[in-house]
Protein backbone atom coordinates (compact mmCIF):
# COMPACT_ATOMS: atom_id res chain seq x y z
CA UNK A 1 0.00 0.00 0.00
CA UNK A 2 1.25 3.31 -0.99
CA UNK A 3 1.85 5.82 1.71
CA UNK A 4 -0.42 9.11 1.24
CA UNK A 5 1.70 12.38 3.01
CA UNK A 6 -0.88 15.12 4.75
CA UNK A 7 0.69 18.47 5.02
CA UNK A 8 -1.84 19.99 7.46
CA UNK A 9 -0.87 23.68 7.31
CA UNK A 10 -1.98 26.42 10.10
CA UNK A 11 -3.20 29.77 8.14
CA UNK A 12 -1.01 32.55 8.56
CA UNK A 13 -1.44 35.30 11.02
CA UNK A 14 -4.56 37.09 10.45
CA UNK A 15 -5.44 40.69 12.19
CA UNK A 16 -9.24 39.95 14.14
CA UNK A 17 -12.51 40.67 12.64
CA UNK A 18 -15.39 38.86 13.53
CA UNK A 19 -16.15 38.23 9.54
CA UNK A 20 -14.72 34.60 9.42
CA UNK A 21 -15.08 33.74 6.13
CA UNK A 22 -13.83 37.11 4.96
CA UNK A 23 -10.65 38.04 7.45
CA UNK A 24 -7.55 38.34 5.37
CA UNK A 25 -4.02 37.60 6.70
CA UNK A 26 -2.48 40.66 8.35
CA UNK A 27 0.90 42.14 6.38
CA UNK A 28 2.57 39.58 8.43
CA UNK A 29 1.20 36.85 7.60
CA UNK A 30 1.48 38.05 3.87
CA UNK A 31 5.08 37.94 4.77
CA UNK A 32 5.26 34.75 6.80
CA UNK A 33 3.63 33.00 3.74
CA UNK A 34 6.72 33.68 1.37
CA UNK A 35 8.51 31.91 3.20
CA UNK A 36 6.11 28.86 4.26
CA UNK A 37 5.97 28.98 0.13
CA UNK A 38 9.39 28.67 -0.52
CA UNK A 39 9.96 26.00 2.10
CA UNK A 40 7.01 24.03 0.77
CA UNK A 41 8.32 24.48 -2.70
CA UNK A 42 11.53 21.33 -1.62
CA UNK A 43 8.10 19.21 -1.49
CA UNK A 44 6.19 17.59 -3.61
CA UNK A 45 2.48 18.07 -3.64
CA UNK A 46 -0.37 17.14 -5.61
CA UNK A 47 -3.49 18.10 -4.07
CA UNK A 48 -4.03 21.63 -2.27
CA UNK A 49 -7.38 21.32 -0.02
CA UNK A 50 -8.40 24.51 2.09
CA UNK A 51 -10.84 25.42 4.55
CA UNK A 52 -13.58 28.11 3.07
CA UNK A 53 -12.05 31.15 5.55
CA UNK A 54 -10.14 33.90 3.43
CA UNK A 55 -6.67 33.35 5.79
CA UNK A 56 -6.91 29.35 5.56
CA UNK A 57 -6.81 30.31 1.57
CA UNK A 58 -4.23 33.16 1.07
CA UNK A 59 -1.88 30.70 3.20
CA UNK A 60 -1.73 28.08 0.19
CA UNK A 61 -2.30 30.35 -2.82
CA UNK A 62 1.42 30.09 -3.38
CA UNK A 63 2.03 26.38 -2.99
CA UNK A 64 -0.99 26.57 -5.46
CA UNK A 65 0.67 28.25 -8.04
CA UNK A 66 3.93 26.60 -7.47
CA UNK A 67 2.64 23.28 -8.38
CA UNK A 68 -0.05 24.53 -10.58
CA UNK A 69 -2.78 23.35 -8.89
CA UNK A 70 -6.12 24.57 -7.92
CA UNK A 71 -7.15 25.10 -4.46
CA UNK A 72 -10.07 23.47 -3.53
CA UNK A 73 -12.29 24.19 -0.57
CA UNK A 74 -13.63 21.86 1.98
CA UNK A 75 -16.18 23.36 4.17
CA UNK A 76 -15.27 20.52 7.14
CA UNK A 77 -11.44 21.96 7.57
CA UNK A 78 -13.36 25.11 8.84
CA UNK A 79 -12.11 25.88 12.28
CA UNK A 80 -14.61 24.76 15.32
CA UNK A 81 -17.09 26.83 16.27
CA UNK A 82 -16.10 28.16 19.83
CA UNK A 83 -19.33 29.74 20.68
CA UNK A 84 -22.52 31.58 18.31
CA UNK A 85 -21.44 34.59 19.45
CA UNK A 86 -18.24 36.53 20.51
CA UNK A 87 -16.77 34.79 24.17
CA UNK A 88 -15.50 37.64 26.57
CA UNK A 89 -12.33 35.82 27.61
CA UNK A 90 -11.26 33.65 24.74
CA UNK A 91 -8.55 31.40 26.26
CA UNK A 92 -11.08 30.61 29.69
CA UNK A 93 -13.63 29.52 26.83
CA UNK A 94 -11.13 27.32 24.83
CA UNK A 95 -9.66 25.74 28.34
CA UNK A 96 -13.11 25.02 28.92
CA UNK A 97 -13.71 22.93 25.56
CA UNK A 98 -10.47 21.17 25.83
CA UNK A 99 -10.90 20.38 29.49
CA UNK A 100 -14.07 18.46 28.53
CA UNK A 101 -14.77 16.69 25.23
CA UNK A 102 -17.82 17.06 25.31
CA UNK A 103 -18.85 20.51 26.41
CA UNK A 104 -19.59 23.32 23.96
CA UNK A 105 -20.52 26.39 24.49
CA UNK A 106 -23.60 28.31 23.40
CA UNK A 107 -23.75 27.64 19.97
CA UNK A 108 -20.45 26.33 19.57
CA UNK A 109 -19.05 23.02 18.73
CA UNK A 110 -17.33 20.23 21.39
CA UNK A 111 -14.04 19.02 20.87
CA UNK A 112 -15.85 15.75 20.34
CA UNK A 113 -18.15 17.08 17.43
CA UNK A 114 -15.21 19.05 15.54
CA UNK A 115 -12.90 16.77 15.61
CA UNK A 116 -15.28 13.91 14.33
CA UNK A 117 -15.76 16.71 11.59
CA UNK A 118 -11.78 17.15 10.98
CA UNK A 119 -11.24 13.34 11.48
CA UNK A 120 -14.32 12.14 9.08
CA UNK A 121 -13.25 14.92 6.42
CA UNK A 122 -9.51 13.47 6.57
CA UNK A 123 -10.83 9.95 5.85
CA UNK A 124 -11.96 10.84 3.05
CA UNK A 125 -9.03 12.58 1.58
CA UNK A 126 -7.09 9.39 2.37
CA UNK A 127 -9.35 7.29 1.04
CA UNK A 128 -9.47 9.71 -2.41
CA UNK A 129 -6.28 10.58 -3.13
CA UNK A 130 -4.50 7.31 -1.76
CA UNK A 131 -0.43 7.25 -2.04
CA UNK A 132 -0.89 11.16 -2.84
CA UNK A 133 0.53 14.14 -1.24
CA UNK A 134 -2.21 16.52 0.02
CA UNK A 135 -1.92 20.02 1.57
CA UNK A 136 -4.62 20.81 4.05
CA UNK A 137 -4.94 24.88 4.62
CA UNK A 138 -6.85 24.72 8.10
CA UNK A 139 -6.96 26.36 11.64
CA UNK A 140 -4.56 25.86 15.10
CA UNK A 141 -7.89 24.17 17.15
CA UNK A 142 -9.31 22.02 14.46
CA UNK A 143 -5.62 21.10 13.72
CA UNK A 144 -4.94 19.90 17.32
CA UNK A 145 -8.03 18.17 17.52
CA UNK A 146 -7.49 16.14 14.14
CA UNK A 147 -4.08 15.57 15.60
CA UNK A 148 -4.99 14.30 18.75
CA UNK A 149 -7.53 11.41 17.19
CA UNK A 150 -4.25 9.63 16.65
CA UNK A 151 -2.42 10.68 19.59
CA UNK A 152 -2.87 12.36 23.08
CA UNK A 153 -0.36 14.45 23.24
CA UNK A 154 -1.84 16.88 20.85
CA UNK A 155 -4.07 18.49 23.42
CA UNK A 156 -4.38 22.29 24.40
CA UNK A 157 -0.93 22.34 25.08
CA UNK A 158 0.27 21.77 21.88
CA UNK A 159 -2.37 23.86 20.15
CA UNK A 160 -0.92 26.77 22.30
CA UNK A 161 2.78 26.10 21.04
CA UNK A 162 1.96 26.30 17.24
CA UNK A 163 2.82 29.04 14.86
CA UNK A 164 0.99 30.88 12.58
CA UNK A 165 1.58 29.61 10.14
CA UNK A 166 2.82 26.40 10.85
CA UNK A 167 2.89 23.10 9.03
CA UNK A 168 2.91 19.00 10.52
CA UNK A 169 3.44 16.14 7.79
CA UNK A 170 1.20 13.30 8.29
CA UNK A 171 2.52 10.14 6.65
CA UNK A 172 0.21 7.35 6.52
CA UNK A 173 -0.63 4.12 4.95
CA UNK A 174 -4.44 3.47 4.47
CA UNK A 175 -6.20 5.49 7.69
CA UNK A 176 -3.55 4.50 10.15
CA UNK A 177 -0.95 7.18 11.34
CA UNK A 178 3.61 5.97 10.50
CA UNK A 179 4.37 9.45 11.41
CA UNK A 180 4.60 13.10 12.16
CA UNK A 181 6.85 15.90 11.45
CA UNK A 182 7.02 19.22 11.89
CA UNK A 183 8.02 21.62 8.26
CA UNK A 184 7.59 25.08 9.45
CA UNK A 185 10.81 26.27 10.34
CA UNK A 186 10.69 30.38 10.85
CA UNK A 187 13.77 31.99 10.27
CA UNK A 188 14.75 35.66 11.76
Amino acid sequence: MKQTKIYLVRHAHSTYSPDEYGRELSDAGQSDVKLLTQQMMERHVDVILSSPYKRAIQTVEGIAQHHNEKIRIIEAFKERTLAGKPVEHFHVAIEAVWRDETFAHPGGESNKEARFRGIDALKEILNAYQGKSIAIATHGNLMALIMSHFDQQYDVTFWRSLDMPDVYCLTFEGETLLNVERIWKRTN
